[in-house]
């Protein structure tokens, strides 16, 4: 009975042996399965939470500002160069000047009385213009360049804009200058006559 009794107790040893070694496998699969769970769950979010994700780009303050105030550098750099070269409208009114001036100077009158009237006139109506022009610019430059202070604050102005801008707000100081110095006949003035 003794031997009974022993191998009783070696083939209840050997089933325990197989439950632990069963029971440890277990755990350890079911240890890894639930470790896996937890890495998947460490990329994941709580549910009713959005995921924290940096934004691609910032849309801008600019907008259609920046696009206006653009449009009007442009024009404000424009109008200071037709303001030094001339424009059509400035040689139609000269033109028209030079005609008025030969319908209304008498054929006898002094050659100084015909320059000033037939050309002095001109040169003066061509000089009016050229410094309407230049004002405009000067206007329109210092109006976009100041417009970020009205506007929302923290807006930047992009920098090719204050570029323009300035560029206008320059021709058209110096156009207006020409235009006076033209207009007093300070600058090529007309030529004395006799």
């Amino acid at each position: 009975m003794g031997t009974k009794t022993g191998t009783g107790e070696a083939a209840k040893a050997e089933d325990d042996s197989a439950d632990t070694s069963a029971d440890r496998s277990g755990t350890g699969a079911g240890a890894g399965a639930v470790a896996d769970a937890d890495a998947v769950d460490d990329g994941a979010t709580e549910p009713g939470t959005e995921p924290e994700t940096e934004p691609a780009s910032k849309p801008g303050p600019r907008g259609a500002t920046g696009v206006g105030q653009g449009a009007a550098a442009v024009v404000s750099a424009g109008l200071g160069v037709v303001s030094l070269t001339g424009s059509w409208l400035g040689t139609v009114a000269s033109a028209r000047e030079t005609l008025v001036g030969q319908l209304e100077t008498a054929a006898d009158s002094t050659v100084a009385v015909q320059i000033k009237e037939v050309y002095g006139d001109a040169w003066q109506t061509s000089a009016l213009w050229g410094g309407l022009f230049a004002l405009t610019a000067l206007i329109v430059g210092v109006a976009v360049l100041v417009r970020p202070a009205f506007g929302t604050p923290g807006a930047a102005q992009e920098p090719w804009i204050k570029s323009v801008a300035w560029a206008g707000v320059a021709l058209g100081a110096i156009g207006l200058l020409f235009a006076v110095l033209k207009y007093t006949d300070v600058l090529l003035g007309l030529p004395a006559a006799g």
